[in-house]
C-alpha cells in the first residue's frame, strides 16, 4: 500500500508542477508578445538589414529544448536534487501579479522608445562616473535607470522571465545540482558560498531554500539591487551583503568553498572578465568550486546561433557577442581554475571550474 500511496502523491505533485509551469509560461509569453510587438524589427524602416553570419533558426529544436528544460527541472525535483520551486509551492498574489504586469507594460513603451532612439547612456553622468566603472554606466537592455534605481530592481525579475517566456527560473535552477555536488563530503553549516552580481537575490534564495545551513555572501555593485536582495533574504540569519564590483571585492584570499555567478559575465568587457576570473581564483579555497551560469555560446546549439547573433542588436548588450565567442576554459584556466562539468539548459549553460588543491610548483628532477 505504501508504494501505491507514494506513486499517487508523486503523481499529484507532478500534476501540480506541470499546471503551475504551464500557467507561468502562458502568463509570461503573453507579456513577451506585447513587448516584442512594441520593439519592432531589428532595423528601422529604410535601413538595410544586418548581414547575418549565422542562420536560420532551428525552431523545432528551440521548442524541444524548451520542453526538455522543464522535463529536467521536474526530474531534479523528483529525484530530490532540489525542492519543488518556491513559486509553485504557494498560490501567487493576484495583487502582486497585477502590479508587476502593469509596471512591465508601462515600462515596455519606454524601453521601446530607447531602442528606436538608440538611447543607452542615460545613466552616464559626471556624478555616477565618480561611483561606478564606465562599463557599468549603461542602460543594458535599454533598461530604465540601468541597474541604479529601486524601480529597476523591482521590475527586473518580471523582465527576465518575460524575455525567456517563463523559463528563466528553471534555467537558473539547473545550477543547483552543481552546488549540491560541490558540497558533497562537506559540512554545509561550515561551508561558505559567494554569489557575484547577486542582483535581487533570487538565486541565493533558492540556494538557502535547499541548503539553509550554508553561509552566504551576496555581492553586487548596485545599492538598489543589493537592497532588493536584502529584502528577499530578510529571514536568513547567516548572510553578508557587500556592495563592491566583482573584479575588486576587497574580500580575503581563499575565503569561499563555492562561488557562483548568474548571467554576469556576458555584461562585462573582455578585460574585466579576465579580472573577475582572477578574483574568483583568489577568493576560492584550494579545492573550491566556481559555478558559472550564463548564456549559451556560439556552437553550443548551432541552430540557435542566429538568436545569439541578433540579441545584442535588438537589446543594448555591447559585450554579448564577444562573450559568445569567448573560450571559457582558457579564460578561467589562465586564472588557475580547471574545468570539471558542464551542461546546457535551453538558452543557458552551466559550467563548473575547480581550484586545484595544491598549487603547481617548480618541477624537480
Amino acid at each position: 500500500m505504501a508504494p501505491l500511496n507514494a506513486m499517487i502523491a508523486n503523481g499529484a505533485k507532478r500534476a501540480a508542477y506541470s499546471a503551475g509551469q504551464a500557467a507561468r509560461v502562458l502568463w509570461y509569453t503573453g507579456h513577451y508578445a506585447y513587448g516584442r510587438r512594441l520593439m519592432g524589427p531589428l532595423t528601422d524602416p529604410g535601413e538595410a538589414p544586418y548581414a547575418e553570419e549565422f542562420g536560420p533558426l532551428d525552431r523545432e529544436r528551440l521548442k524541444t529544448a524548451f520542453r526538455e528544460l522543464f522535463q529536467r527541472d521536474w526530474k531534479n525535483v523528483e529525484e530530490g536534487l532540489y525542492k519543488m520551486p518556491s513559486e509553485l509551492r504557494r498560490a501567487p498574489s493576484l495583487s502582486k501579479l497585477w502590479r508587476e504586469s502593469r509596471d512591465y507594460l508601462l515600462d515596455a513603451r519606454k524601453v521601446a522608445q530607447r531602442k528606436y532612439a538608440r538611447a543607452h547612456s542615460e545613466v552616464l553622468t559626471d556624478a555616477m562616473r565618480k561611483k561606478y566603472p564606465r562599463y557599468y554606466l549603461q542602460n543594458f537592455h535599454y533598461q530604465t535607470d540601468g541597474w541604479l534605481s529601486d524601480a529597476s530592481a523591482a521590475r527586473y525579475d518580471m523582465q527576465v522571465e518575460t524575455l525567456f517566456t517563463g523559463s528563466a527560473a528553471a534555467m537558473r535552477r539547473q545550477a543547483l545540482p552543481f552546488v549540491g555536488e560541490a558540497l558533497k563530503g562537506k559540512d554545509a553549516g561550515a561551508a561558505s558560498l559567494l554569489d557575484l552580481g547577486c542582483g535581487g537575490g533570487g538565486f541565493l534564495t533558492e540556494i538557502h531554500d535547499n541548503w539553509p545551513m550554508l553561509r552566504l555572501t551576496a555581492l553586487d555593485l548596485s545599492p538598489a539591487y543589493l537592497g532588493r536582495a536584502r529584502t528577499a533574504l530578510g529571514g536568513v540569519r547567516d548572510v553578508t551583503f557587500i556592495q563592491q564590483p566583482a573584479e575588486n571585492t576587497s574580500l580575503p584570499d581563499a575565503s569561499f568553498d563555492i562561488i557562483t555567478s548568474v548571467y554576469l559575465f556576458h555584461e562585462l568587457p573582455p578585460k574585466v572578465r579576465a579580472d573577475v576570473a582572477a578574483e574568483i581564483a583568489r577568493l576560492l579555497k584550494p579545492g573550491g568550486v566556481y559555478i558559472h551560469t550564463d548564456t549559451i555560446q556560439y556552437g553550443d546549439e548551432p541552430g540557435f546561433d542566429i538568436l545569439l547573433e541578433n540579441f545584442p542588436r535588438g537589446f543594448h548588450e555591447p559585450y554579448y557577442d564577444s562573450y559568445c565567442r569567448a573560450d571559457l576554459p582558457a579564460l578561467f584556466g589562465e586564472a588557475g581554475l580547471e574545468k570539471s562539468e558542464e551542461t546546457l539548459a535551453f538558452l543557458t549553460k552551466i559550467t563548473s571550474f575547480q581550484k586545484p588543491v595544491k598549487e603547481p610548483g617548480p618541477e624537480t628532477h
